[in-house]
């Protein structure tokens, strides 16, 4: 799968393969998040079109990557993938110093620790 014809899943930001109906217009399905994009008309065909090759003159999987490397993190608890968030923020109840992140699993009681947030 070459860059120039790879789109990012708008739910997961998995790189998609950009397929053709048979009338030769764009679409993407993220099987893992059950999205499908099918772009319609010649407007909007344009504009992604322009999108696709933005994505591959800046180099946006590596970047892509990069984002994910610092940002996803796992829980050591229930294994839950997740973005951490401001919200997700653990804070010591003695000092308030940072202690990592809370999965956002209900019912998990997981904690990503600052030592590992910051690999």
């Amino acid at each position: 799968m070459s860059d120039a014809k790879r789109f990012p899943c708008c739910v997961c930001a998995t790189p998609l393969e950009v397929r053709e109906t048979k009338k030769g217009k764009p679409y993407v399905i993220c099987d893992p998040c059950g999205v499908q994009m099918f772009v319609r008309n010649s407007e909007g065909i344009r504009r992604f079109e322009t999108l696709l090759a933005e994505a591959r003159d800046s180099d946006i999987w590596t970047r892509l990557a990069g984002l994910e490397r610092r940002y996803r993190k796992k829980c050591p608890e229930c294994r839950n993938d997740f973005w951490i968030e401001e919200k997700l923020i653990k804070t010591s109840i003695m000092d308030g110093s940072f202690q990592g992140y809370r999965c956002p699993k209900p019912g998990c009681k997981g904690i990503v620790k600052m030592e590992a947030a910051k690999k």
